[in-house]
């Protein structure tokens, strides 16, 4: 699923499981060598969520959360953003962070 500037607040900051936003753009390579690793982590997910934001179409969102490169990866729990990542990460790396705040 895609989240917008419209469901951001309840699919991810009323979330009651963390949750995890790749923010990518079209034209980013970066972005589309992670894209294929955000959607096997998205179905291999358990106990937790894992959307992806355009950021060209949500600026707002990645205004507030201050994206300045794409992609990036965050962690949300509890209503609060817990953790970035920058660039672009191995399926390993970006797993083993998320089971940081499971």
């Amino acid at each position: 699923m895609n989240i917008t500037t419209e469901n951001f607040q309840q699919e991810v900051l009323d979330s009651d499981i963390p949750v995890v936003i790749d923010f990518w753009k079209e034209d980013c390579v970066p972005c589309a060598a992670l894209s294929p690793i955000i959607d096997e982590i998205a179905k291999e997910a358990e106990g937790y969520k894992v959307y992806k934001v355009n950021i060209k179409e949500n600026l707002e969102l990645a205004r507030k959360y201050v994206i300045f490169s794409a992609p990036t990866t965050m962690i949300f729990k509890d209503g609060k953003m817990v953790k970035a990542i920058s660039g672009y990460q191995e399926k390993e790396t970006i797993v083993n962070t998320i089971k940081e705040y499971l």
